[in-house]
């Protein structure tokens, strides 16, 4: 009989080409794993995925209600003030979901890595893939309500591709590395929980940087402002987001991609002595 494989894991790091070999070799993991997050959270609701689009529908309908009212945003402007914070909401739902989610998913999961071996970084990357799904919809939703709010097509409509990459990417970079750094410092989750929660309104979503006069310029150093501002470009006439804005967001993003790798490459194999 032909011996078995043995995979034997010691404390060394992984080599950079060694961690890219084990993720891609455990692709249809992540795949399984992702579908079934997304299967498991609306499998006992009587309106399934319809919630994926009702969420960010009402936040968007809350927030431009409070803001349009209080703030007298969106007032005489040349765009649709409802369709400019429904695409804003759209990146901004997926990004807080899967970063929240992705922060305790290794040590959600520890159950089942303690059963049978892969690399736990595909974990942390798992909802950010799972959550594609709602945003694919929450775009949908923007492209439908365009026309109704009586937004043309136009080809500002091709900013949504390096949007949703950009989303995509700085989304999974930062699950990844909270997702690692969560297994040795458990307050990590009260900490992300708070800082969404004032992410939300220090993100250009329901009204524009230049609403805030000599304070607008600061939010460009917010990862999430030249992505907000893609989507929002894309789906409306409202101002072009920043050359400063997207490069400290592509920046943020390429940062965060080091640093979340170099932190699994190096600890990935030690985790389930803290699980």
């Amino acid at each position: 009989m032909p011996e078995s494989p043995v995979l034997r894991l010691d404390s060394r790091p992984e080599s950079l080409r060694e961690w890219l070999g084990g993720m891609w070799r455990h692709r249809a993991v992540l795949m399984a794993l992702a579908s079934k997050d997304f299967r498991v959270r609306y499998k006992r609701a009587s309106l399934g995925a319809f919630w994926a689009v009702a969420v960010p529908v009402l936040q968007a309908a809350v927030l431009g209600f409070v803001f349009s009212r209080v703030g007298k945003f969106g007032t005489g402007s040349r765009y649709s003030y409802a369709v400019y914070v429904l695409a804003g909401m759209a990146v901004w739902a997926y990004v807080s979901v899967a970063v929240t989610s992705a922060t305790t998913s290794i040590v959600d999961a520890s159950s089942l890595t303690d059963k049978v071996w892969f690399p736990r970084a595909v974990l942390a990357v798992v909802p950010a893939v799972s959550n594609l799904v709602t945003l694919a919809i929450s775009v949908v939703v923007v492209v439908v309500a365009m026309p109704l709010f009586a937004e043309p097509f136009t080809v500002r409509l091709f900013l949504l591709v390096p949007g949703v990459v950009l989303a995509v990417t700085f989304t999974g970079a930062l699950g990844l590395l909270l997702g690692g750094l969560y297994v040795y410092f458990r307050d990590l989750k009260f900490m992300v929980q708070a800082v969404v929660l004032v992410w939300l309104y220090v993100t250009p979503i329901a009204y524009p940087p230049s609403a805030l006069g000599s304070a607008g310029p600061w939010l460009d150093f917010n990862p999430l402002t030249g992505i907000v501002g893609m989507f929002q470009r894309a789906a409306v006439d409202a101002p072009v987001p920043s050359t400063r804005a997207v490069v400290v967001s592509v920046v943020a993003t390429l940062l965060l991609t080091v640093l979340a790798v170099t932190v699994h490459r190096r600890h990935d194999r030690l985790f389930v002595d803290m699980l």
